[in-house]
């Protein structure tokens, strides 16, 4: 809604007159807060072409809404690990949220159609957004970890050395299951593991996972975390299914600027489970 209002006279309303302050001048304005100045000039197209600018803000914008994820899910693991789960939750509900917002985004990008595209494409280059470090982190922060990943980002020691730190902790599903083994052993393998490999799927820990839904009032807060991870996982689902629809319907397949097999690639991308023992045990119980 816009704040300027008439008064009943029909003159224009001044908002000084109700206390608003109208004078920046060594003050903090909203743009200052924001670093607008900035922000707003960070689109630099690299073609004269209309769709462009809407193509790097989707992006942009993307990697705002992750980063604001990544902030989340370290502090929601930080907080799991001290035990207070509950304040884990608001975070982790916070994130299934930016997801969808991430979701909606898509719809935003799919209006630009193959001709809208293809009239700049060349001007991307070898850029991709498989080469977006935060994605990498968000994925290595959930569990998927793959070191073959960090090859993108050699030419980015700093990015590395960030890539690298996260495998060295435990992923936010680690610590979920630090969580399940308190109150339902689970095998040395599964505990102690190597951090840095990706979590391989667990009969004990869906038997223990299983155990939570058949009794979720004894174990409501395991089984309000396991919901939590699950909801999440819908919505990452989502993104990436989204991802794939967008990319057939703008570029068919074609392989991606930065060499990938393209939709090939990103359908493998969907049979990645994040928290795979949450979805198998649905079928036993």
């Amino acid at each position: 809604m816009s704040d300027s209002k008439t008064t009943p006279q029909g003159c224009p309303f001044n908002p000084a007159d109700d206390g608003a302050q109208m004078d920046f001048d060594g003050r903090m304005s909203y743009g200052d807060y924001l670093s607008l100045d900035m922000l707003l000039t960070a689109q630099k197209p690299w073609s004269d072409t209309h769709d462009e600018m809407l193509f790097i803000i989707q992006h942009q914008t993307s990697e705002l809404w992750m980063r604001l994820a990544i902030h989340e899910l370290q502090a929601a693991r930080a907080r799991l690990i001290k035990g207070e789960a509950r304040q884990a939750f608001k975070m982790l509900a916070r994130v299934a949220r930016i997801f969808e917002q991430l979701n909606s985004a898509w719809d935003v990008l799919r209006t630009m159609t193959p001709s809208d595209y293809t009239a700049f494409r060349d001007a991307l280059g070898q850029s991709s957004g498989f080469q977006s470090h935060q994605y990498r982190l968000i994925e290595f922060m959930l569990g998927n970890r793959n070191k073959a990943m960090l090859k993108p980002h050699a030419h980015r020691p700093d990015l590395v050395a960030l890539l690298e730190a996260e495998l060295a902790q435990p992923s936010l599903y680690d610590v979920a299951l630090r969580a399940l083994h308190a109150r339902f052993a689970l095998p040395d393998t599964v505990i102690n593991r190597d951090l840095s490999e990706a979590y391989q799927a667990s009969e004990a820990v869906e038997a223990a996972w299983s155990e939570v839904y058949r009794a979720p009032e004894a174990h409501w807060e395991l089984y309000e975390l396991a919901e939590k991870l699950v909801d999440f996982e819908d919505y990452f689902r989502r993104w990436r299914f989204n991802h794939v629809t967008t990319v057939e319907r703008v570029i068919g397949f074609k392989r991606g600027t930065g060499g990938t097999g393209g939709v090939n690639y990103l359908k493998r991308m969907l049979e990645v489970e994040l928290f795979p023992e949450l979805w198998h045990l649905r079928t036993t119980l």
